[in-house]
């Protein structure tokens, strides 16, 4: 591409690089997740929700699990400010839930912010300045110590006005544009709002390192995080804070070895909603955890009533390759990764295990609210013999062999690339109905007797498209019997009869299924299926299907 030139790198590196969080191999605990879907996500919607959609939001995310949400920024419009009175005044807000409010470091607003707060019984108050070079050259042209100034008198009217009004509040403080920001700089920015509110055991202060526009790898960002880990003043009682956005789609990624590199909190978005790309995905992260064997603290056990609501009330939709959320991140069309599933599905069967491995699905689908039918194996013209037989198995009962799984996965392919579209199981099952249950063209069968002498021997009677045909023969059982008589009725030798058989329920009145193959003289192998209550009825009616099978065969004469 042209004018790569005019690009360079707008992050700075700390100056030491340690690199403590690199030698840790995953995140071992949840950190303190705060919803920013109110405020962030709802200021990117096109059409931002009504007070109502708020409100239900809201709840919905209290029923989450989420026990910090950012509910708006009170002082920048009438809509903002009546939600959060009305949270107050209706008395919506759990006691065990805070609330989070957005301020900049202006009088009129941190005025206005705290007036909004009355009546709250506890809430954490959000002060944010911008730190970056380009910001302090670009947009506010104000060298460091107005630009540490801001930050200093905002937070001395948060303690000032948090004094004068009833209720319980904790500060927050965000260097915006961090990433953008020397290292040495947003360090000392830091500290000197810190100075100011003096954190302790009981007044802990969040200090929020937010990725307001990515701009390196990953581990940068750790890296830079890990040097305000290690610097911070009063560090017991600062809790570091995340604050990721997804300009180069690292969101997930930075937050993830942000919590290596010592951050305690994320503020993020169901499904990563938010200005330009998003905020860090939530959701991403708390399966990430579980998936890992850590227990995300959030309640997603029915993922897609939490997309439903999602869209219901954002007007957002979750894309169908969504990590966890989106509605084919489980789904195999590829024949050899549905052959890999089924059997691994099978294996845990057979073998109960501690821990989760099935090929192909990082987390049991199961466990979010997903099915296996539907969700996991899907059928299309890429799809194998495995997934064909598994929908069949797992939807209706039917336990196919081997062989017979070959054909019919074929057959299913050939409908589903004709007719360029998936097929669901009912589709799958008529398929292998019409081709093979029970078949009655040209043969059907009409009635059977048998008797034992010294063999066993059966009466058949056929009707061949109005014809009746009427035989008899002996064998070594009943089926053999059978056998012996069709093709001595038809004059259709076959040999290499292979013959299986399953109930299809529980119980007297179950019915069963009987599966049949024959070699006919042309040298190919036909298969039939029979279902009836009766076993050696559906054995009958699979052997007659296999028959009628070779029977239409265009190379045999009727």
């Amino acid at each position: 591409m042209k004018n790569s030139q005019k690009y360079r790198r707008g992050y700075f590196l700390p100056p030491v690089s340690e690199l403590k969080w690199a030698r840790k191999e995953y995140v071992t605990e949840a950190p303190i997740w705060c919803s920013v879907d109110l405020r962030d996500g709802n200021q990117a919607l096109v059409v931002p929700m009504s007070l109502e959609e708020k409100l239900e939001f809201f709840s919905f995310l209290v029923r989450l699990g989420f026990r910090e949400i950012e509910v708006g920024f009170p002082a920048a419009s009438d809509t903002e400010y009546a939600f959060l009175r009305t949270l107050i005044e209706r008395d919506l807000i759990p006691d065990d839930v805070t609330v989070q409010v957005l301020t900049q470091s202006r009088e009129h607003i941190i005025a206005r912010t705290f007036a909004a707060l009355r009546g709250v019984k506890k809430a954490v108050v959000h002060l944010y300045n911008s730190t970056s070079l380009a910001q302090r050259e670009q947009v506010f042209q104000k060298p460091q110590a107005e630009i540490t100034e801001i930050a200093v008198s905002g937070a001395r009217l948060l303690a000032e006005h948090a004094r004068q009004t009833p209720g319980d509040f904790r500060f927050e403080y965000s260097p915006e544009s961090f990433t953008g920001t020397e290292m040495e700089y947003a360090l000392e920015i830091c500290n000197a709002v810190l100075d100011v509110w003096r954190p302790g055991p009981d007044n802990p202060v969040v200090i929020n390192l937010p990725v307001t526009v990515s701009m390196s790898l990953p581990h940068i960002y750790a890296s830079q995080l890990e040097f305000m880990s290690d610097r911070l003043k009063y560090r017991p009682h600062v809790i570091l804070s995340q604050h990721p956005h997804n300009d180069r789609g690292c969101a997930v990624a930075d937050t993830e070895l942000g919590l290596l590199a010592g951050a305690q909190r994320v503020e993020g978005t169901l499904f990563g909603n938010g200005e330009r790309t998003g905020n860090v995905d939530i959701v991403t992260l708390a399966l990430n955890l579980y998936a890992h064997g850590v227990d995300p603290g959030l309640n997603l056990e029915n993922l897609p009533e939490v997309v439903a609501m999602y869209e219901k009330l954002t007007g957002m939709r979750v894309y169908e390759r969504q990590p966890y959320g989106g509605k084919l991140v489980f789904a195999a069309f590829s024949g050899s990764h549905q052959d890999a599933i089924a059997k691994g599905m099978k294996w845990h069967a057979e073998h109960p295990q501690e821990h989760w491995s099935v090929p192909y699905l990082p987390i049991d689908p199961q466990d979010i609210g997903r099915e296996y039918e539907g969700d996991v194996i899907r059928i299309n013209s890429q799809s194998g013999k495995g997934g064909v037989a598994y929908v069949l198995e797992r939807q209706f009962g039917l336990e196919l062999p081997a062989r017979l799984r070959e054909e019919l996965g074929y057959r299913v392919k050939g409908v589903s690339d004709r007719e360029r579209r998936e097929l669901l199981a009912p589709d799958i099952y008529d398929i292998f109905r019409v081709e093979y249950i029970n078949l009655e063209d040209p043969i059907r069968l009409a009635d059977y007797h048998f008797h034992r002498n010294d063999h066993m021997r059966v009466e058949l009677e056929l009707d061949r498209r109005g014809e009746k045909l009427v035989g008899a023969a002996g064998g070594n059982g009943r089926f053999d019997a059978v056998s012996n008589a069709l093709q001595a009725l038809l004059d259709c030798r076959y040999t290499d009869l292979t013959y299986k058989e399953h109930a299809l329920g529980e119980g007297s009145a179950a019915q069963a299924i009987a599966y049949v193959s024959i070699r006919a003289e042309n040298g190919r192998t036909y298969w039939g299926a029979g279902v009836h209550t009766d076993i050696m009825a559906a054995s009958i009616n699979a052997l007659i299907s296999a028959v009628n099978r070779r029977l239409k065969d265009g190379s045999a004469a009727l």
